[in-house]
């Protein structure tokens, strides 16, 4: 290893040197020491109050629409990863848990022309599983990046911003909400792309603008399940956490 602060141009200086490198490789293995391995919590997230909504291994804590069981088909656990698979008819699940103020991140993949989302706010008092979508679709498929049925929009409501750091399919996405009261956030890859205020002229106009108008409370706060959608396409899940405010 070479000496770190170029110290060693003499034996005398060598001890110097063989201390900054011992507290380099220190430094490396604490840095490591505190990244959390896919599905799990590190330290410093059960600190701060973190929790698993998918432990890599098991359908725990998630169940259909309306319903009690978790699908018979369709969605199952392969190696620390959550799939929809593609045109299996499993229909949409929902967390046991409902949530009102959290910040939430996950990670995602789809393949090629693949489109499905993760909704927010899911009332089962509604006859459908109508909620917040933040969308995940191949976007050199569908809209513009900026298009409000692009990745990361507020599905059919707002767009994102078009300069988002949107990973192609096939590889993995990072994503993020963040609902505190009526400040909506959500980010991809690092960035965030889009915030609103739940129930401000702002978004309750653009609602009558979209597929949910006739739908009651709809761009309000409300509290509800996360749902995981089923379009018909593949899609796969890791390292799903939450974090209630």
């Amino acid at each position: 290893m070479v000496c770190p602060a170029g110290l060693c141009r003499n034996s005398a200086d060598a001890p110097v040197c063989m201390l900054l490198k011992n507290l380099l490789l220190l430094s490396v293995f604490f840095s490591l020491a505190a990244l959390a391995a896919d599905n799990e919590l590190s330290p410093q997230e059960q600190k701060d109050g973190w929790k698993l909504l998918f432990d890599g291994k098991t359908t725990q804590g998630w169940r259909s629409f309306k319903k009690t069981t978790f699908p018979e088909k369709g969605w199952t656990v392969r190696e620390g990863v959550l799939e929809l698979e593609a045109r299996s008819k499993a229909g949409d699940i929902i967390t046991d848990q409902t949530f009102w103020d959290f910040d939430l991140t996950w990670d995602w993949k789809i393949p090629p022309h693949g489109n499905n989302g993760l909704k927010y706010m899911i009332t089962e008092e509604r006859n459908q599983a109508v909620g917040i979508e933040y969308q995940m679709i191949d976007d050199a498929e569908g809209d513009d990046p900026g298009a409000k049925h692009s990745t990361a929009s507020f599905y059919d409501v707002l767009p994102p911003d078009p300069k988002k750091p949107l990973n192609p399919p096939g590889q993995w996405n990072h994503s993020r909400v963040l609902v505190k009261g009526n400040h909506v956030e959500h980010w991809l890859n690092g960035k965030k792309v889009i915030e609103f205020e739940l129930g401000s002229p702002e978004v309750l106009g653009a609602v009558q603008h979209s597929k949910f108008k006739s739908v009651p409370g709809f761009g309000t706060h409300i509290r509800g399940h996360i749902l995981l959608t089923y379009h018909n396409d593949a899609v796969s899940y890791k390292n799903i956490k939450i974090r209630e405010l």
